[in-house]
């Protein structure tokens, strides 16, 4: 039965196919367009109110939204001598808070642009919008 001769089985190897990368021209032309809207500011408040104000404007315009997308808060934190000269271990330490959120428009139409451009958001809100 057992003649000493052994079997050698080989895997065959798979090549995964890949499929070409495409150019920026074709990837635009592929997909659709999107607004990508990140909001700052250092008062959460005033930031949920913002974004509220954002999100419902899009959605008067029959909108496509994601979000609002809380991103992480960057906190900056500065240490002071509470006296100049005597007291040197005497410290105050202060930090500021950013929160930040992320909310995006899919295929926006140019009445969504144009209202969202003519908002009238409260001070101390930092907008960046993007076409991605």
């Amino acid at each position: 039965m057992a003649t000493g001769v052994t079997e050698k089985t080989t895997k065959a190897k798979v090549k995964k196919e890949v499929a070409p990368k495409a150019t920026p021209k074709e990837a635009s032309v592929g997909e659709k367009n999107k607004l990508r809207i990140r909001i700052s500011a250092y008062e959460h408040k005033i930031l949920d109110a913002s974004v509220k104000q954002i999100i419902d404007t899009a959605n008067r315009y029959d909108a496509v939204i994601e979000g609002p997308v809380p991103l992480p808060t960057s906190i900056k934190k500065y240490t002071v001598n509470r006296s100049s000269f005597i007291d040197k271990n005497s410290r105050e330490q202060f930090e500021m808070r950013t929160h930040r959120r992320l909310i995006d428009i899919l295929s926006p139409s140019p009445k969504v642009v144009e209202a969202l451009t003519n908002l009238s958001l409260p001070s101390g809100v930092n907008i960046d919008v993007k076409m991605l």
